[in-house]
This record gives C-alpha cells, sequence and structure tokens, in this order.
C-alpha cells in the first residue's frame, strides 16, 4: 500500500520560504504524474502545481515563486515555494498516480504571517 507524507510547511513571514517534502512509501513502481495541492479555510482545493515527470505546470499565481522537483530514486517530490504571500496560507497535500491508482498524503499547513 502506497503511503504519501507531507513536511515542511510552518510558520513564516511574506517573503520568505519554505520547502515541501512528499516522501512516497510502499511504491512498486514508477510514479506517472504528481500535484501538489492547496486548501485554505473556506476555499476550494486549489492545484499549485502538477507533472507528468516531462512537463510541469504551475498555476499563474505561484510562476516564477514556487518551483516543484522530484528525486526518483528517494520516491520524494519537493516544492520549493519562495517570496511567499499571504494567500499562500492553507493546507498543502500532494497527491501521486503511478499505474495502480492515486495517492493521496494528509498534509501539512503552511502560514504565511507578520
Amino acid at each position: 500500500q502506497v503511503r504519501l507524507v507531507e513536511s515542511g510547511g510552518g510558520l513564516v513571514q511574506p517573503g520568505g520560504s519554505l520547502r515541501l517534502s512528499c516522501v512516497a512509501s510502499g511504491m512498486t513502481g514508477d510514479w506517472l504524474a504528481m500535484s501538489w495541492y492547496r486548501q485554505a479555510p473556506g476555499k476550494e482545493r486549489e492545484l499549485v502545481v502538477s507533472s507528468n515527470r516531462n512537463i510541469t505546470n504551475y498555476v499563474d499565481s505561484v510562476k516564477g515563486r514556487f518551483t516543484f522537483s522530484a528525486d526518483n530514486a528517494k520516491n520524494t517530490w519537493y516544492l520549493q515555494m519562495n517570496d511567499l504571500k499571504s494567500d499562500d496560507t492553507g493546507v498543502y497535500l500532494c497527491k501521486v498516480f503511478d499505474f495502480f491508482g492515486t495517492h493521496e498524503g494528509q498534509g501539512t499547513q503552511v502560514t504565511v504571517a507578520s
């Protein structure tokens, strides 16, 4: 059974940076697609970034500030977040799609406040 665990969230001031990690255990094959979502209080879940190993797409609001990367050998994905803004506040969740289905983590809280 695949399990995803996110980490790296926390409280940061506007303009600060965080690096989120999503670690998968139990994977027996390659990942096909990976996404980071965020859920802010009172708002719908928003797709922040998605990647199919070749192409990575970012929501407009994070372009130039967030960077997705993957360490395939470690089944770990990262989201480097720079120049954070209050609107970036939310629970960030990772979702991975492989040949066996879609897997989602529990999320890590990111709070951007002064």
